[in-house]
């Protein structure tokens, strides 16, 4: 085994990336960078019938979206079953396993009889020491571990503590199916240890398969790596995590507007924490991230926790960058959105242009693209109810006595347009807020935006009138 910390990630592409794999590929990201190793990704396709293309390109456009890119090519478990069949042969020749020619009617049997006696059903061993020759005949084998039948198994989880399984429960498991092809369980230690894995890092409900895994490498002579299996994620209320609570594919996370070093952040502190820290750089996360600081407890995910977090990067966020981020969100919009209509050139010039106001109130780029539409929305412009309230009960005035003002201003600069508003205001005996109130609502259609003077100037003096005119003559 090589002295470098070698993870690994291996996903079944059966779907998208999960938020659950999500967590456990970072913590693995995590753990290889802390400790200046590497992190590997497999692909775990041996089940033809579900794995697909399109599930591994979804895969590995998650993860490099995440950040989280593997140090090589990624490896493709079904591509390496020659091997495992040696191994396997192997194990065979070296008494380690042997030739079980049960047929399907004696495991029924044997389900049968376990269940009415009340126990989890285990195959018997009747072929563990049976000569070959005795096989009845057209039954092709299978290869059986020859697991030891008393004593414990222990494995040593650097999350869950010394966790022991008695070798009675173990059972003589399959290794090679009659058809040739290899187990999961068998496969998965042939790929770890070719792969020269140090520590495998992965979700507690692989807890169980530790100790089977663990008599394969003892009965092959090899090292055992180093386990780690982290609690899984929940619901907010605790069951287990669903589509309902938030188990999506990370492309939808994308979708509805995440930044991906928020929600890197949101996943670290899943099940792993550093003091108090609320708010984690990746690179803060490299420098504290331990995998023997991870909770034993199930982690809750909580969308309103995720929210505010995301907020707070999308608020230190670069306003070009951000841009760049909210242009790619567009592209899911409904098509009816004034804001996927936009010509791109435009939409992004406008978006800009008014980031500074749009960041400060959104918690994803999905609410930040939402409360864009006001730049794009045609005239005249559709009010919402609030904003209709506002104008209809003096706003439109107020707007009317405005726009003689607006008209003659020589600057349309936010701090020039802020003076020329609170002049007015003075003038009447208003309060500030009660002249921008309808100015927001005839300028946006809606009772809430980016600051008024922003939003002025976003729109530039030609729109602006003329939307104000609009709402003015009611």
């Amino acid at each position: 085994m090589t002295d470098q910390v070698v993870t690994r990630f291996a996903p079944s592409p059966t779907g998208f990336l999960h938020i659950g794999g999500a967590r456990t590929a970072l913590f693995n990201w995590l753990y290889a960078r802390h400790t200046g190793g590497r992190m590997l990704l497999r692909i775990e396709d041996t089940d033809r019938v579900r794995s697909t293309d399109a599930a591994v390109t979804a895969i590995i456009d998650g993860l490099s979206w995440l950040g989280l890119d593997a140090d090589e090519p990624p490896i493709s478990q079904f591509e390496r079953a020659a091997r495992h069949r040696e191994v396997a042969e192997e194990m065979l020749a070296r008494g380690q396993a042997y030739l079980c020619f049960a047929t399907p009617a004696e495991l029924e049997e044997m389900r049968e009889k376990a269940k009415a006696e009340k126990r989890p059903p285990r195959y018997d061993g009747r072929w563990r020491d049976r000569d070959p020759a005795e096989a009845p005949p057209g039954v092709k084998p299978v290869i059986r571990l020859r697991a030891p039948q008393e004593g414990e198994t222990v494995v040593h989880d650097r999350v869950q503590g010394e966790v022991r399984f008695p070798n009675r429960d173990l059972d003589d498991f399959v290794l090679l199916r009659s058809d040739g092809t290899p187990t999961y369980m068998h496969a998965v230690v042939v790929d770890d240890h070719d792969m020269d894995v140090t520590h495998i890092i992965r979700g507690d409900d692989h807890l169980t398969n530790a100790g089977r895994q663990t008599l394969i490498y003892r009965a092959m002579g090899w090292d055992v790596p180093v386990m780690a299996h982290i609690p899984l994620i929940h619901g907010e209320d605790g069951a287990k995590l669903s589509k309902r609570h938030g188990a999506l594919g990370v492309e939808a996370y994308r979708e509805m507007g995440y930044l991906p070093e928020a929600l890197l952040n949101y996943l670290a502190r899943l099940g792993w924490s550093h003091g108090d820290d609320e708010i984690m750089s990746i690179e803060d996360m490299v420098r504290w991230f331990d995998v023997d600081d991870v909770n034993k407890g199930a982690a809750r995910f909580d969308f309103a926790k995720l929210n505010a977090l995301n907020g707070v990067y999308m608020r230190a966020a670069d306003d070009a960058q951000l841009t760049d981020a909210a242009m790619a969100v567009r592209e899911h919009l409904p098509e009816a959105s004034p804001v996927k209509a936009a010509p791109d050139t435009e939409a992004r010039e406008k978006l800009e242009a008014a980031m500074p106001g749009l960041k400060d109130r959104a918690k994803t780029l999905v609410e930040l693209l939402d409360a864009s539409a006001f730049l794009f929305a045609p005239r005249p412009l559709e009010l919402d109810d609030k904003a209709a309230a506002i104008l209809a009960d003096g706003g439109r005035q107020i707007v009317a006595a405005l726009l003689p003002r607006f008209e003659a201003a020589p600057d349309w600069s936010h701090d020039a347009l802020e003076a020329l508003v609170r002049e007015h205001a003075e003038a009447n005996g208003l309060k500030l807020g009660k002249v921008a109130q309808p100015l927001r609502a005839a300028l946006t259609g809606r009772s809430t935006s980016p600051g008024v003077f922003d939003v002025l100037v976003v729109l530039g003096r030609e729109e602006s009138l003329a939307r104000l005119h609009d709402q003015a003559r009611g």
